[in-house]
Parts: structure tokens; sequence; C-alpha cells
């Protein structure tokens, strides 16, 4: 039997879909509010890019998302294997 859509869902389980949502960026605007105050350099790894011109700045955070990217991953995965 196939997942149902999120647009076949009732007014009840999508409201709890909402929910699960809001608390999921609450608890991610904890732990990045946390880590912004532990003082662990975050938000310049080695290879983020940065250009400075004489007008403009251009910042390419791209070993900042391959990081990201890695525990997202992981974390989907073990939530995955814990659900069997």
């Amino acid at each position: 039997m196939p997942a149902p859509h999120l647009l076949d869902l009732g007014m009840a389980e999508m409201g709890r879909v909402l929910v699960v949502l809001g608390v999921v960026l609450v608890v991610m605007g904890v732990v990045v509010m946390l880590l912004g105050r532990s003082g662990l350099p975050f938000e310049r790894l080695p290879g983020d890019f940065l250009y400075r011109g004489k007008n403009t700045t251009f910042y390419f955070p791209l070993a900042t998302s391959i990081l990201v990217s890695v525990v997202l991953s992981l974390l989907v995965f073990l939530i995955g294997r814990l659900k069997r």
C-alpha cells in the first residue's frame, strides 16, 4: 500500500505534520544558536570560498554544505534503520 500524499491527508493529519515540522524547526534553531555560542568555527571551514572585490563580496560555503549534507544523510539513514 503506497504512502498517502500530503494533499490526501485529512485536516487532523495535516495539522500533526505541521506541528512536527514546527518542532523540528525549533529544535534546529536551538542547535544553531548553541553552536553559535560554542565558539567553534563552523561558519568558516577550510574549503569555503570567499571573494572580496572592490564593491562585491561572494561567499560560497562548499565545505560547510558538504558537512551538513553528510550529517543529515547519516541522520536520515539512522532514523530509517530505527524504524525497521
